[in-house]
């Protein structure tokens, strides 16, 4: 038993750390598709931000997919709409974290509430993705 626990640890920690690479590749892919459209284009930054957001997320359902998870045994349209709704439903939550922060705790200095949501953002993305859409 404890041999097992020991090789799953490892997996798991191993699997987090290129779970959070893959995160901070979306996060320069999503601003700089999100600089490159404000630039290039006479979006706002409103709607320049959903455009960039929908690139990333593109992204890192490919750099999960290959490095942190491994495609799973569904077709890639089925596995790529499950991403979609998994990374679409943990930024809205990332997003009402956020401002829940910040209307409970005005004082709160706006990166601290962006930290914070985005760590109960990260956790709820890696469950959704580890288990509805990379599952074995």
């Amino acid at each position: 038993m404890r041999a097992i626990q020991g090789k799953r640890h490892p997996d798991l920690v191993g699997r987090l750390v290129r779970f959070v690479l893959a995160g901070g590749i979306g996060f320069v892919a999503d601003a700089a598709a999100l600089w490159l459209l404000l630039a290039a284009t006479s979006l706002g930054a409103l709607s320049a931000r959903v455009l960039s957001i929908g690139f990333a997320l593109c992204v890192t359902w490919q750099v999960n997919r290959h490095l942190t998870f491994a495609p799973s045994s569904r077709g890639v349209a089925r596995e790529g709409a499950r991403y979609g709704g998994v990374g679409v439903a943990t930024s809205i939550v990332n997003y009402l974290v956020y401002c829940a922060a910040l209307f409970a705790l005005p004082g709160l200095p706006p990166l601290a509430a962006l930290a914070f949501a985005s760590i109960v953002a990260t956790t709820l993305s890696f469950l959704g993705y580890s288990r509805l859409v990379f599952d074995r």
